[in-house]
């Protein structure tokens, strides 16, 4: 019984370093996401969207991307819509540890976008994404943004 009972201390303790592993791996990966969409534009999001059939992109209620392909071409004309973009996640982005393989990925957001006609855009909102471990590195493989409503006017 003793066996057993040190047997499942040592498999939790293993299971528990792994799942610290992991969300230490994911929050460098969303560090990695903000760093390059700041750097390079809405371009650099192809490489952090798996390009696999389950991929699909949802924002305010709606299926913005219900594809891997749809993305690659809504990608395509942002890049001639948005020039510079920056996006920063908030202090208190969350790492939800669901395998090995997957988890969850939420925080708040604030990006600014400037088109190529030079119009500035502020947002604040919400993301939530399923990440997943695929050849070695991390990828988003589902996403939604919820755009925060502005604050009413105190009457």
């Amino acid at each position: 019984m003793r066996l057993i009972a040190l047997s499942l201390m040592l498999l939790l303790a293993a299971c528990s370093r792994r799942t610290a592993t992991v969300e230490e791996e994911v929050k460098a990966f969303a560090r990695l996401v903000a760093r390059d969409i700041t750097q390079e534009g809405p371009s650099a999001w192809r490489r952090h969207f798996a390009d696999t059939p389950a991929f699909f992109m949802a924002a305010e209620g709606r299926m913005v991307f219900p594809d891997s392909a749809s993305t690659t071409a809504g990608i395509q004309q942002l890049t001639r819509m948005i020039k510079p973009i920056e996006l920063q996640w908030g202090d208190d982005l969350r790492v939800d540890v669901l395998t090995a393989d997957l988890a969850v990925l939420a925080s708040k957001y604030h990006e600014v976008r400037v088109s190529s006609e030079g119009a500035r855009v502020v947002e604040d909102g919400y993301f939530t994404g399923v990440t997943e471990r695929r050849d070695g590195r991390w990828q988003i493989r589902n996403a939604h943004w919820s755009v925060a409503a502005p604050t009413p006017p105190v009457p």
